[in-house]
Parts: C-alpha cells; sequence; structure tokens
C-alpha cells in the first residue's frame, strides 16, 4: 500500500513537471510572437519610408567625418562586451554560489540568446537591403553583413544594457549602459549600415528580450519555490 502511494505521488509530480514545462514554453511563444508583432507594427508606424532615408541622409551625409573612427570602435565594441559581460556573470555566480548571483547571470546570457533568435528571424524574414545598397549617396563606413532589418549590434547592446541594469539596479550602472547602447544605435545609422527604423527596432528587441528574460527567470524561481 505504501509503495503504492509513493508511486502515485511520483506519478503525481513528475504530471505536474511536465504540464509546468508545456506552459513555460507557450507563455515564451507567446511572448516571443508578441516581440515580433510589436516591433514590426511600431517600426513600420513611426518611420515611413521617405522620412527613415531622410533622417538616415542627415546622419551620415552630413556626418563629422573625424568622429569616424570614434564611432568604428563603439560599433566594434559590442561583440567584445557582448561575450566579456556573460562570462563575467557566469564566473562570479560560480565563485559566489547563491541563487541571486546565478538568477543575474541567466537573465543576462539567456537575454542575449532570445535577442539574437528574434533579430536574426526578422532579418531573414523581412530580408531588408542594407541602405548604401538601395541608395547611392548614403556612404558606407564600416561592414554591415546580412540583411539590414533589424539593426543585430543595436539589439545586442540593448539587451545587455537592459539585463545588466536589472541585474544591477543603481545609477552608476544604469547610465553609462544606456549610453553606450545609444551610442552603438547611433552608429550603425551615422557609418551608414542600418536606417533609423532597424535601429529603433533593434533596440525595442533587446530591451524587450532582456524584460522577457527576467519575468521569465522570476516565474520560474516562484514556481519552483511553490514546489
Amino acid at each position: 500500500m505504501c509503495c503504492t502511494t509513493n508511486l502515485e505521488s511520483m506519478v503525481v509530480a513528475s504530471g505536474r513537471r511536465v504540464i509546468l514545462s508545456g506552459n513555460t514554453n507557450r507563455l515564451v511563444a507567446r511572448r516571443i510572437r508578441l516581440i515580433f508583432l510589436l516591433v514590426i507594427g511600431f517600426s513600420v508606424s513611426a518611420f515611413p519610408q521617405n522620412a527613415d532615408i531622410n533622417l538616415l541622409r542627415t546622419l551620415n551625409a552630413d556626418r563629422n567625418t573625424s568622429l569616424d573612427p570614434a564611432f568604428k570602435f563603439v560599433t566594434n565594441s559590442v561583440l567584445p562586451l557582448a561575450v566579456a559581460i556573460p562570462t563575467g556573470f557566469i564566473t562570479y555566480a560560480l565563485l559566489k554560489k547563491d541563487s541571486a548571483s546565478k538568477s543575474n547571470a541567466i537573465i543576462v546570457c539567456s537575454s542575449l540568446v532570445i535577442s539574437g533568435i528574434i533579430t536574426t528571424s526578422l532579418k531573414y524574414t523581412i530580408n531588408r537591403e542594407r541602405p548604401y545598397n538601395t541608395y547611392p549617396f548614403i556612404q558606407q563606413v564600416t561592414p554591415g553583413g546580412g540583411p539590414s532589418f533589424p539593426s543585430g549590434h543595436t539589439s545586442t547592446a540593448f539587451a545587455l544594457a537592459t539585463s545588466v541594469s536589472l541585474a544591477c539596479p543603481k545609477w552608476y550602472v544604469i547610465a553609462p549602459s544606456f549610453l553606450w547602447a545609444g551610442a552603438v544605435g547611433y552608429s550603425r545609422m551615422d557609418l551608414g549600415v542600418h536606417y533609423p527604423s532597424d535601429v529603433l527596432a533593434g533596440a525595442v528587441i533587446g530591451s524587450g528580450s532582456a524584460f522577457l528574460s527576467c519575468r521569465l527567470n522570476r516565474w520560474i524561481n516562484k514556481k519552483r519555490a511553490v514546489k
């Protein structure tokens, strides 16, 4: 009788875990679809094509070319920081071995993963040409890569800035993080490789991915605490 009861308890617990996992997956899918729709709708309504290229022409053609090396440095800082910052959080969590540090590391890393998936999916779904390929008067100052919409550099920068700010909500962390992310977004337009709407969409995706990661992490931890 005791064995039967224990077996029933194990089956019930296993069923709950399966249901929880299924609910989590469905929640993630719904949130990602929502971000997709918001990004496309907001970017298209905020920047009609004429306004998009006119603003880019002003930022790119009339730029101070003496600042090109500085903006190249800013735009090229994204990949190293996208590796160094998550590595730092993971290392700190391994050394501290506490739940808060582990949670912060998960938020930062998963923000980048979610942002990367959404950005890459949109890039190859929409397949927008780079502005310098469409408009000869746009000066390409740095390599552009694949499709234009949305800006991958910007989405990565804002995913980092937002997730780090959520993990360490201090003004001396938040201010420089978003100043850097904003500079990355501006540099992509100044250097002629992205439309303003690409950058706006990248910022929305990056920040939205970080908030989604944080919410999911807290929700999962709350469910685990209840069990």
